[in-house]
């Protein structure tokens, strides 16, 4: 048997790599400024949320509480007229300040000054850093509706004093914001906010400005929201952070992880998701058209970083008898399939589970299966399990890519004869080769095609672990987020494309995928055509990926979920054992030899695929013949 071992240039290559990683290490280590720019973004982050729990909160308010005039004196009263024209009566009422209600999922905080929901915080949920999820908080976000006046002024809601009123009916909170010219004319946003519900009732109309509102001006809503970081890694966490639309009658789609800037036409909702948060804004009669933009925040992923994305929504409003008059919809809530599902809106779309047969495989069987074991076992120990069945399931598959290898291996030195008794004519050696291994039942595409029956369970499983909510901060062994990187070391130093830590499930993985690789490669090799000198380029390309690959799933996944991670560390160990109960118990490869020399004395007939193949080839080298005849 020929010794395996690395030539000479090999050796020289994997010493440059490494030293080139080595260079790169040492010249991206952070300075001195850089270290302490981190340490003062943290503090002033904490510092921001500190001030969030200590800020005084306003009482719940009704109408009765505001008495017109109250403290403006006629002076005061002309130049704000002169400033709001007729909304100049809102301005006299309102005291300004915010409106705090809660209920069982939210905490929530209405500013005066432009009538929108300004803090969101939900009650069940915390970050990375165990401090509350806020989706608003700190003027993160607007929403505005820009329009005309009979007067000729232009006004933006988001600038004007409405008048809270907040009153109970059963389990519901109704929390109304008018915007008044008296006090039967005004705008409204009227909210309603139920129990055990994250969805949020939304109405904005107007009652009796046809003549103050010009219905000739455009009349624009605009939605905006800086989206705050709430996960471990900012670049994993804004991977998975854009803009999702539903359209034209129930048609979904979704911006990416990139900067954009689309117009798209009947929106019916437009959700702002921060991978496992979202805040969506739906319409029952949608919007006739809209314009969405997404911009990144993240300079410097180094660097800790309050903000991921800055999101912006533009509606055009319709007036109906010279009135507005939109029903809609508020959803701030976790991106759970289950829940978002449960409203029947199509906001399941909210969860990437991957496109055709990807996200059928994820929504109806890994989905449910998931949850049927997460059900009654810990999630980490739910992975192992269905990593196992799927294992079980495709063993039929890898028996069939390891029987072709076998016989591709048993067939090589038949098929060396051949490649050197035509060494001169590899159009008569490609023939001849096809022709023995269409009579010994072997191929290389036999052995190629189980491996992309594979590819869509792969992809879809790619898919499903970082959009399955229930992983979010399940600890397992020494992880404490499944959903988040595992971290066993920091490093004093960032290296590009790795990080400033070491995952244990990465090189887990890594070590599974090189042995998993060294024993699927080396059958590979040995079936693979030789050169006359050197090794061949076909195992050459092998024996580098068997190294390279392992190297890159390190790189790769040190960032990702690791609950990712788990499952191709399990499913290659899993593969490997697989292997070596085929090759050492069922597998024998002198049957397979007898079974070949048998096939061969067979007569076999030719697929219209490989008769097409033989006759191409055969005009091929009898065009050839006749070249060589006419020189």
């Amino acid at each position: 048997m020929e010794e395996k071992k690395l030539d000479l240039n090999s050796i020289i290559g994997f010493v440059l790599i490494f030293g080139i990683l080595g260079y790169m290490l040492w010249q991206n280590q952070p300075t001195p400024e850089e270290i302490e720019a981190q340490k003062k973004a943290k503090e002033e982050y904490v510092a921001s949320e500190q001030k969030a729990k200590t800020d005084q909160e306003t009482a719940v308010t009704t109408a009765s509480d505001y008495v017109a005039g109250a403290g403006v004196d006629s002076l005061q009263q002309i130049e704000l007229k002169n400033k709001l024209g007729a909304f100049a009566y809102s301005a006299m009422q309102s005291k300004g300040g915010e409106t705090t209600v809660e209920s069982d999922l939210f905490e929530l905080k209405f500013d005066s000054k432009g009538g929108y929901l300004s803090e969101v915080r939900l009650k069940q949920f915390v970050d990375y850093d165990s401090l509350p999820i806020y989706l608003l908080q700190d003027k993160n976000a607007s929403f505005n509706i820009n329009f005309g006046t009979t007067d000729s002024r232009i006004l933006n809601t988001k600038d004007l004093p409405f008048v809270p009123e907040v009153t109970k009916n059963g389990d519901v909170t109704v929390v109304s914001m008018k915007l008044k010219v008296s006090e039967s004319k005004f705008l409204e946003y009227r909210y309603e906010i139920k129990e055990g519900d994250y969805m949020i009732d939304f109405s904005v109309r107007s009652q009796g400005l046809g003549s103050v509102i010009n219905s000739s001006s455009e009349i624009n809503l605009d939605w905006k929201i800086k989206g705050f970081r709430h996960a471990k890694s900012i670049t994993y966490e804004n991977r998975y952070t854009d803009v999702h639309y539903e359209y034209e009658g129930g048609k979904a789609n979704y911006t990416g992880a990139r900067d954009a800037d689309k117009d798209i036409e009947d929106a019916t909702w437009i959700g702002f998701k921060q991978h496992f948060f979202s805040s969506v804004l739906l319409n029952e009669k949608g919007f006739k058209t809209a314009n969405i933009k997404t911009v990144n925040l993240v300079d410097d992923e180094v660097v800790d970083t309050v903000y991921t994305k800055d999101f912006a929504a533009k509606m055009p409003l319709v007036l109906q008898g010279g009135e507005i008059n939109e029903s809609m919809d508020w959803y701030f809530g976790p991106n759970d399939f289950d829940i978002l599902n449960a409203y029947d809106r199509n906001l399941d779309e909210l969860v990437p589970f991957g496109w055709g047969i990807f996200g059928w495989i994820n929504r109806y069987i890994f989905m449910p299966l998931f949850g049927f074991l997460g059900g009654f076992m810990p999630y980490g120990i739910a992975i192992v399990v269905m990593t196992i069945m799927v294992k079980i399931l495709l063993s039929f598959v890898q028996y069939k890519q390891f029987l072709s290898q076998a016989k591709m291996k048993i067939l090589k030195p038949e098929l060396d004869e051949i490649r050197e008794k035509h060494k001169n004519n590899k159009m008569k050696a490609q023939q001849e080769t096809m022709a023995l291994q269409n009579k010994a039942g072997a191929s290389p595409m036999a052995g190629c095609l189980p491996a992309l029956v594979q590819l869509p369970v792969f992809y879809a499983l790619f898919q499903f672990f970082p959009s399955a909510f229930d992983l979010r901060q399940k600890p397992f062994l020494w992880v404490d987020d499944l959903s988040s990187y595992d971290v066993i070391a920091e490093l004093p130093f960032n290296i590009p494309f790795y990080g400033s830590h070491v995952s244990l499930f990465p090189i887990l993985a890594s070590i599974a995928i090189f042995f998993y690789m060294r024993l699927t490669t080396g059958q590979n090799m040995q079936a693979a055509q030789p050169q006359q000198e050197g090794m061949p380029d076909m195992a050459k390309m092998m024996k580098y990926m068997m190294y390279f690959s392992p190297i890159m799933m390190l790189f790769f996944f040190n960032n990702y979920a690791s609950g990712l991670s788990l499952y191709y560390f399990i499913s290659n160990l899993i593969s490997i054992g697989i292997i070596l109960v085929i090759k050492n118990f069922i597998l024998d490869e002198d049957k397979i030899h007898a079974q070949i020399q048998e096939n061969k004395k067979k007569p076999k007939k030719q697929n219209r695929f490989q008769k097409k193949m033989a006759d191409m080839m055969e005009q091929a080298e009898a065009q050839q013949k006749a070249q060589k005849k006419g020189k």
